[in-house]
């Protein structure tokens, strides 16, 4: 099968051993060289691309013997010249680095690859800074909005042990986010099913739906108040009560998960633009917090290789400590 991707006819294409365990994103991210990935992600969401005569999802896993139909992909001149432009190299901080994986800060705004209207994200900078690395994975993703801890696998064996890791609840992520209002001590977990749906301009949505939805996937965060903070910078009218600094640690690994279930319980993410106070964000941007204030802040997991516990942490950014610190 030839994998040039400007072909006018449907082809067919059985997922390798080499493959299997892969998301299906990532699988055709590598083998539809040259077509952006937001393309990608559009044959994907339209149903286009399926799985054993099935639809299937950009997160879903291919596995040995798939029979993947791929639609007729036609790229003008333009979109090929920018698909072969490579991303500009970059690193990142690096909190820990090992022969199996790294665990990097991410940076708020950066998204973590490429798609949807993003050219290139932290692996694809990361993959031209390093050009002598035979691989570099994603192990789990973050928002763009999210700054914090992420994991980039160097083997394949490892980023099968550590997605492994995560798919089986066996990680700790704790997250700091800051939410208007004071945040209900007594409410420490959220069990609340979440259902994914699309705009109609296709941009991905998430609310939270009751136990009997069929597409309702269950999710469980759990909350610990790290401290109150009243409410300063002109910002009393939208956040009477202040807000609260709150320890989150989910146990699923959702879409949006943290920034719904907290939404949903009245407290929205200071600066959420998707599912925050759309008046308490102007006026936070006023005051000088022009981003979500959700960080990946530690993270507990067994080493892939020697299987030794290990903890990371990464310290809020400078943007985000002033916010914890008002008086």
């Amino acid at each position: 099968m030839s994998s040039h991707p400007n072909s006018g006819e449907v082809r067919h294409i059985t997922v390798d051993e080499e493959s299997a365990g892969q998301r299906l994103d990532n699988f055709l991210i590598r083998t539809l060289k040259g077509v952006p990935k937001s393309h990608i992600y559009r044959i994907i969401r339209s149903g286009e691309v399926r799985r054993n005569k099935g639809r299937v999802g950009a997160d879903d896993r291919v596995a040995m013997g798939d029979l993947l139909r791929i639609p007729p992909i036609r790229l003008s001149e333009r979109i090929e010249e920018k698909a072969a432009q490579p991303a500009p190299a970059r690193e990142f901080p690096v909190v820990f680095e090992d022969d199996a994986f790294l665990a990097i800060d991410k940076p708020a705004g950066v998204a973590v690859h490429g798609g949807s209207g993003v050219s290139f994200g932290v692996i694809e900078q990361m993959r031209q800074a390093r050009p002598q690395a035979k691989l570099l994975e994603l192990v789990h993703r973050l928002d763009r909005e999210t700054s914090g801890l992420l994991l980039i696998a160097k083997k394949k064996s490892a980023l099968k042990a550590l997605q492994d890791q995560f798919r089986e609840r066996e990680t700790g992520k704790t997250y700091l986010a800051l939410v208007k209002g004071v945040w209900p001590a007594r409410l420490k977990v959220l069990d609340q099913p979440l259902h994914k749906y699309l705009l109609p301009d296709g941009e991905r949505r998430v609310k939270v739906t009751h136990a009997d939805d069929p597409d309702g996937m269950r999710s469980i965060t759990l909350v610990k108040v790290a401290r109150h903070l009243p409410a300063t910078h002109g910002l009393q009218s939208s956040a009477p009560d202040g807000f609260s600094l709150l320890e989150v640690t989910i146990k699923t690994g959702r879409t949006h998960q943290i920034r719904v279930h907290l939404a949903s319980a009245g407290h929205p993410i200071a600066g959420d633009d998707k599912y925050g106070d759309f008046e308490l964000n102007r006026q936070l941007g006023r005051a000088g917090l022009r981003r979500m204030f959700l960080h990946a802040w530690r993270l507990r997991l067994t080493h892939p290789v020697t299987k030794m516990p290990l903890e990371f942490q990464a310290e809020l950014p400078a943007e985000l400590l002033r916010w914890t610190t008002l008086e």
